[in-house]
């Protein structure tokens, strides 16, 4: 570790506040202090409370979309008054301000989507006209696709506070992120696994990524020693397919990459109708040397697919 940072002068991890968010920076934290052989206090943890943390009653495609869980982060990042900034990547937005740049990522947790119900074992089961609470686009569509009847409702909050809202009879089921649940101990509130193809994952689900400035030279060299390749390059095949469609979280779109045998990574996708009438779908393989290009050709085969009036009427 450059000496720069030290106890009295230690690296600045900036973070949203919520419980994982901070089981996330803390991660990256313990990885950092052990990579380097550090004392615990040469890395801080910095939390920060961002707009899509205050507002948590309206949809966030109404009020500015993913890119409020960075916002603040970002400022201070620009502002010198952190380090670095530990985001889940699926909140990451598609195109980053030319100013930061994403330097590392952390191996990824499981991709998929977990249903919690005390009325349904399945979302297939849920009762005639029930009711599904998700913030998620993408989880609705799919639910919807799969349960035309079923009434989806907004459903904010962090992970806690969604299940008690569940457990309170609010809704009769809804859907987190397993990797959340599994980094908070919670897994076993989950009453089964969703995996695709009924439930394609969200575009980076399940990892952790740390955003630094790109002109700062002495944290990319403490922080690019944490940067799992596997992770970069799946996470970066599905952010290309995501780049291709312009896709936002005003959009119900999936995917996930994972690596093959081969050398190979193959892209599973999926762009949907906002009620579920609709889903265009992709699936193929390539070198792991054109995950990039593999990204980009998915989603300009989902636009083709859908077609110019349904890709124009997209957020």
């Amino acid at each position: 570790m450059p000496a720069s940072f030290t106890s009295a002068s230690p690296l600045r991890l900036g973070t949203r506040g919520s419980p994982l968010a901070l089981v996330q920076a803390n991660e990256v934290a313990r990885r950092l202090r052990a990579v380097h052989g550090l004392e615990e206090e040469a890395v801080e943890i910095v939390p920060i409370t961002t707009s899509g943390d205050r507002e948590q009653v309206r949809p966030l495609a109404e009020i500015g979309g993913k890119g409020l869980f960075a916002v603040e982060l970002e400022t201070a990042l620009h502002e010198g008054e952190i380090h670095l900034a530990v985001h889940s990547m699926k909140d990451v937005e598609t195109v980053l301000h030319e100013a930061f740049e994403i330097i590392a990522m952390l191996p990824r947790e499981d991709t998929r989507d977990a249903w919690l119900s005390p009325v349904a074992d399945h979302p297939r089961d849920l009762p005639h006209g029930a009711v599904v609470g998700t913030a998620s686009l993408r989880r609705g569509a799919q639910i919807k696709a799969m349960r035309p009847d079923v009434k989806i409702v907004n459903f904010r909050g962090n992970v806690q506070t969604r299940i008690d809202k569940l457990a309170a009879g609010d809704v009769q089921g809804t859907l987190l992120a397993l990797a959340g649940l599994k980094r908070l101990g919670l897994e076993d509130r989950a009453t089964c696994l969703l995996d695709a193809p009924e439930m394609i994952a969200a575009v980076g689900q399940g990892a952790i990524g740390i955003e630094i400035r790109k002109d700062a030279d002495d944290v990319r060299e403490v922080v690019a020693a944490l940067n799992d390749t596997d992770t970069s390059v799946c996470v970066s095949c599905e952010r290309a397919m995501l780049a291709e469609l312009d896709g936002t979280c005003r959009t119900p779109i999936g995917g996930h990459a994972v690596l093959i045998p081969g050398n190979r990574i193959r892209l599973t996708a999926v762009l949907l109708a906002e009620d579920g009438s609709q889903a265009f779908r992709f699936e193929d393989d390539a070198p792991v040397v054109d995950a990039l290009a593999l990204g980009t050709r998915a989603g300009r085969a989902l636009r083709d697919e859908a077609g110019e009036d349904f890709v124009a009427n997209m957020g």
